[in-house]
């Protein structure tokens, strides 16, 4: 009997834990995304340093992705101006988190499978 609430108190710790830490993310992207820099990022920065970027294909593959048509960079079309960078950002948390957790179930439950009959064979 002991076992099974330990069970579900456990799954409540990592319920608990999940969402607080996706609240903080949502948080996090909301607020903190208005202030990210003008500036070039990453591979665009370099790119001009080393003056490659006159290189750039004029249509990049990533513009004909179906996310190209609802994200202008890091901001959301349509969307005010003021919200639209932080809209994105919420979004691509929830997109993250939604990766991230169905690729954790999907490995999860196959390494407990296996674990399972590898423990029955014994």
């Amino acid at each position: 009997m002991r076992n099974r609430a330990s069970k579900g108190s456990s799954k409540m710790r990592y319920r608990t834990f999940f969402l607080s830490s996706l609240g903080i993310a949502v948080i996090i992207a909301a607020v903190v995304s208005p202030f990210a820099s003008s500036n070039p990022d990453g591979l665009n920065r370099v790119a001009e340093d080393l003056g490659f970027d006159s290189k750039e294909q004029p249509e990049p593959l990533a513009q004909k992705l179906p996310s190209a048509k609802a994200f202008d960079g890091y901001a959301l079309r349509g969307a005010p101006e003021s919200l639209a960078t932080p809209i994105a950002g919420v979004i691509g948390v929830f997109a993250t988190f939604a990766l991230a957790w169905g690729s954790g179930k999907l490995f999860v439950r196959k390494s407990n499978a296996a674990a399972d009959q590898e423990h029955n064979r014994i």
